[in-house]
């Protein structure tokens, strides 16, 4: 049980990591990403989401899978739309990096829910 509730909040600081990326490029937050949010947010998400597998009551892991799987594909989306209202020009994006971090939460966040989700969906094979 311990090691579940290690993975989801080292699962849950990964989706912060995350939030934070997306969060400075478009103005709502002073903070500037550095290098340990980039190297934090798929590190504390995979490292996470093992640690609360492993210690899931839940045979299939369908819920911890999903709990993860589905705020990845929301700050995805919400990166996409950013991206979109970036260059259609109704939102301006701040930041050093420029879009970069929409990118990399975009295509990281979109690809890791995309497989949490499949994962869940399937049933096992009797």
């Amino acid at each position: 049980m311990l090691i579940a509730i290690v993975g989801g909040v080292l699962a849950a600081l990964g989706l912060l990591s995350a939030v934070a990326l997306v969060a400075a490029p478009l103005g709502l937050s002073e903070a500037s990403p550095g290098l340990t949010l980039w190297v934090l947010f798929p590190l504390f998400t995979l490292v996470g989401y093992a640690l609360l597998v492993a210690g899931s009551r839940d045979p299939v892991v369908r819920l911890p899978t999903l709990l993860l799987a589905v705020p990845l594909l929301l700050l995805a989306l919400a990166a996409a739309v950013a991206l979109v209202a970036g260059a259609a020009g109704l939102w301006a994006i701040h930041g050093d990096g420029g879009s970069a971090p929409l990118w990399y939460v975009l295509v990281l966040g979109g690809v890791l829910g995309a497989l949490g989700t499949a994962a869940s969906g399937r049933r096992p094979q009797t």
